[in-house]
């Protein structure tokens, strides 16, 4: 578990502050901050955001998709799609 706790940080970093990780898709962004939400927060919570807050309503619906995912499963899934972009 640590060592995927410091390759999910690692791959954390390397999205926030890469060339690579700031050219993604807007879906492929949308799928990582899912990701990165369900293994730091677990299942997604908080009121669900009207069809006007068109942004956080997709980001929540994609959170609310990976309900039940475990955080070492979310943490794993993070890894393998940032080290895609990086080979």
């Amino acid at each position: 578990m640590q060592q995927l706790t410091q390759n999910f940080e690692k791959s954390v970093h390397y999205v926030k502050n890469t060339d690579g990780g700031k050219k993604l898709s807007n879906q492929l962004k949308l799928k990582m901050y899912a990701l990165y939400k369900q293994a730091t927060q677990g299942d997604v919570s908080g009121k669900k955001p009207g069809m006007m807050e068109m942004v956080a309503l997709a980001k929540y619906m994609a959170w609310e998709k990976l309900q039940g995912m475990s955080t070492e499963a979310a943490m794993a899934e993070y890894v393998a799609e940032v080290s895609t972009l990086t080979d």
